[in-house]
């Protein structure tokens, strides 16, 4: 009997996405873009969790034009925002970097959206020297939401997250 390699299936914005075929958990990949000039951690991050059965929702967009007008009128720009909001929603785990090089305040956002009602789907990293941290610190710190302070332990976290889970 031969074994099948298990590998993760990456699924960037505006993609469908095929959890919903097959009972594998997913994973949302949250967190500081900005606009693509934050560092892409969501590639280090799927990179990691390839080896596993699940789904990566990365919001990372590969054709992002940062022209598009940012207002509900715009059709790319309104389907970005309804995939992640319907994505964030729908996930098993919700994986929040706030890169310290950039402002991130669609992610503070969504920490205010899905870290609240839901802090048991939720991990948060927020390195010192992000412009925020100690909003960040207080918000995770009040709601009981898990809080990692690099990259690395995040990285680590997801992978205890995979072997548990997935």
């Amino acid at each position: 009997m031969s074994v099948g390699l298990i590998m993760a299936t990456i699924v960037k914005a505006p993609n469908a996405v095929p959890y919903h075929e097959r009972n594998t958990k997913s994973i949302f990949l949250a967190g500081s873009i900005d606009m693509g000039n934050a560092v892409d951690w969501q590639t280090r991050a799927s990179e990691m969790l390839a080896p596993y059965d699940v789904v990566v929702l990365n919001p990372r967009r590969d054709d992002w034009d940062s022209g598009w007008v940012q207002d509900i009128s715009n059709p790319q720009f309104k389907e970005q925002v309804t995939w992640e909001l319907d994505h964030l929603e729908a996930c098993d785990l919700i994986v929040m970097y706030f890169d310290p090089a950039g402002a991130a305040p669609i992610s503070l956002l969504e920490l205010g959206l899905f870290g609240i009602p839901e802090n048991e789907r939720i991990v948060v990293c927020c390195p010192e020297g992000y412009w925020r941290r100690g909003n960040v610190q207080i918000v995770c710190d009040r709601y009981n939401i898990q809080l990692l302070d690099d990259i690395d332990e995040l990285l680590a976290y997801m992978d205890r997250w995979c072997m548990e889970n997935a």
